[in-house]
């Protein structure tokens, strides 16, 4: 059976990527093993969801180039390392930019499981985090100039009778923007309504538009 979940392993030390890579097809992985950072960047596709298992030491450049390289690029996918030799200041900097762990060799075999198990998970996570995003700013944008207004009003806790003064017009003309904003939101109450407005950033998004 295949787990759920796509390993790029990038390591210099041959035998050590042979053997770590066929173990971790044996679990059911998919694995692709690259032998530097630089024919990572050419040849991978990013998938979701997936880790990165990066030796911090490669003969192109260090597993920290790497992660600049990749968060530069926008690639989102949690990266354990794995160290021969590492110095604290790199693990700081590499937990600080958003590592998920770190593995010294040489590690044992439930370390390296339990560590990529739960980056798989933390991507699956993210990758739901996303998409649920996507469609709440979907719906934002479904929004008219005038429902926008309303639904910023409610998120910031006002009243129908305060907004209808704010915006120049009725109680009852409020109560149904108000019931637009619910339906085209998802949202059953003001509460889902501002978690949904914050937890997707939308004051930023739709300055930002």
């Amino acid at each position: 059976m295949t787990k759920v979940g796509h390993i790029y392993l990038i390591d210099d030390d041959e035998s050590m990527r042979i053997s770590l890579a066929r173990m971790l097809r044996e679990l059911g992985y998919l694995v692709e093993d690259y032998a530097s950072a630089s024919i990572f960047l050419e040849k991978s596709v990013p998938v979701s969801p997936a880790v990165i298992l990066l030796d911090m030491q490669l003969p192109d450049m260090t597993g920290l180039d790497l992660q600049e390289r990749l968060l530069k690029l926008g690639r989102k996918t949690p990266i354990v390392f794995i160290s021969g030799q590492s110095h604290p200041h790199q693990i700081v900097q590499g937990l600080k930019k958003g590592a998920v762990d770190f593995l010294f060799k040489p590690f044992n075999l439930e370390e390296l499981l339990k560590a990529v198990a739960d980056a798989v998970d933390f991507d699956s996570r993210q990758l739901k985090r996303i998409s649920l995003d996507m469609e709440t700013r979907r719906d934002y944008a479904s929004l008219t100039p005038r429902e926008r207004e309303v639904c910023g009003w409610l998120v910031k806790g006002l009243l129908n009778k305060d907004i209808a003064v704010k915006l120049g017009t009725t109680d009852a003309t409020i109560k149904v923007h108000k019931a637009r904003v619910m339906e085209k939101m998802h949202a059953d109450s003001v509460q889902s309504l501002v978690k949904k407005y914050l937890e997707s950033d939308l004051e930023n998004h739709a300055l930002s538009h």
